[in-house]
């Protein structure tokens, strides 16, 4: 099967929960598959050249698209007076999308694939057979945002949640196959079948992510993109309300912050004891030389990649049940579930000191990670959804 990927974004480097969900799929899928790559590429820092080795080996053909500033803000105005949300008006425009055409009529796949709705506008209206990867909801991501904004880009948040739930039920007809993260994020989706949505959940490498045995220097580790709302949301909520709580009882606990890009919000909470790493060439080892991972998240969809690779690597992890509702952890077994500050303070007071409640939350979660999230075992189930359109259908595959 010849399948046509089209991302929002060059899936390298692994920083951001989309472009990793992306590779590993590629990846997957390159076993049985031939695979044509389209990316689209906002952002002039990242090395196409890298990109290209570390893709290179699961791709027949790769090419990158790249997306000005004066096209974002064209395709922001359209989609303003268009009613598109501004996430599809964002990467979509006129020019990229006759370079995609062109890409599709060069190779002549049997399937087309995008991820997120914010390449749905170029391939939904083609008469070919297509899948859609909405991964998250983010009709209610933009939803919690608007929950939690001041009062005056509530009401720009509240126009994107109507507008991207709108669009999230319009372009469910008009592809073949389509899939998300959770059963969590299929429930929310606004279309009478959304039943239908195969339920595709990320996997972690678990030969990548395993115990490492490092010296701990920190209490406690939050990784991420730092510049992903969600995750700004989480650090002040872990640095102002449960930190304060925590340090009754443990005045010198040590935190740690991982991970690439951290907004000015989260730089500012650094000092002695909080560390602000920004990006790191390993995230192992801000795992490994961490007692405890904890995931305080408000705000948000999906599954949280974070929670697979601490658990994969022997951590305790504490988190709320907005993250544990996509995760599907057995609380208070495999994980510790904190429903508000006070008690997210109390679970990381007893991780870290109780070592043997730790182990045993450690050992649980590491199992349960292994036991229920693969890579391959996820992808399998979306090329079999993907190849039985095709048997059906008018179009015969070319493998």
């Amino acid at each position: 099967m010849k399948t046509f990927v089209l991302l929002p974004r060059i899936p390298y480097p692994l920083e951001k929960g989309d472009k990793l969900r992306a590779f590993n799929q590629i990846k997957q899928l390159a076993k049985n598959n031939e695979i044509v790559l389209c990316a689209l590429n906002d952002n002039p820092k990242v090395s196409e050249e890298d990109a290209f080795r570390a893709l290179q080996p699961y791709c027949v053909s790769i090419r990158f698209i790249k997306i000005t500033k004066p096209q974002i803000v064209l395709g922001l105005a359209r989609a303003l007076f268009k009613g598109l949300p501004f996430q599809c008006g964002y990467f979509y425009n006129r020019k990229a999308a006759k370079q995609v055409r062109e890409q599709i009529s060069k190779h002549q796949p049997d399937m087309l694939f995008g991820q997120l709705l914010r390449v749905a506008e170029y391939i939904r209206h083609l008469d070919m057979p297509k899948t859609i990867d909405y991964q998250d909801v983010f009709s209610m991501g933009m939803k919690r945002r608007a929950d939690i904004a001041s009062p005056i880009t509530r009401p720009i948040y509240n126009m994107e949640y109507r507008r991207l739930k709108r669009y999230e039920a319009a372009i469910f007809d008009d592809f073949d196959v389509k899939t998300i993260i959770s059963d969590t994020d299929r429930q929310l989706i606004p279309h009478p079948k959304k039943n239908e949505i195969l339920v595709i959940p990320n996997g972690v490498d678990h030969d990548f992510f395993k115990p490492q045995q490092q010296e701990k220097k920190y209490d406690l580790v939050f990784t991420g993109n730092m510049s992903y709302a969600p995750n700004v949301s989480a650090v002040g909520y872990l640095v102002n309300e449960i930190l304060p709580i925590v340090k009754k009882t443990l005045p010198e606990v040590k935190l740690y912050i991982a991970g690439a890009t951290p907004h000015p919000d989260v730089k500012k909470a650094a000092d002695d004891n909080i560390i602000v790493s920004g990006w790191l060439d390993d995230i192992r080892d801000a795992y490994a030389q961490s007692r405890v991972f904890i995931a305080p998240m408000r705000i948000g969809t999906g599954l949280q990649n974070k929670l697979l690779e601490a658990m994969s690597m022997g951590l305790p992890c504490i988190t709320t049940p907005l993250a544990n509702s996509a995760l599907g952890a057995e609380t208070g077994k495999e994980i510790l579930i904190g429903h508000d500050a006070e008690e997210l303070a109390r679970h990381i007071i007893t991780l870290l000191t109780d070592k043997e409640k730790a182990e045993q939350i450690a050992r649980a979660g590491f199992d349960f990670t292994n036991r229920v999230y693969d890579w391959s075992k996820a992808t399998e189930k979306m090329e079999e959804a993907m190849r039985k359109v095709l048997a059906t259908s008018i179009y015969a595959p070319k493998k």
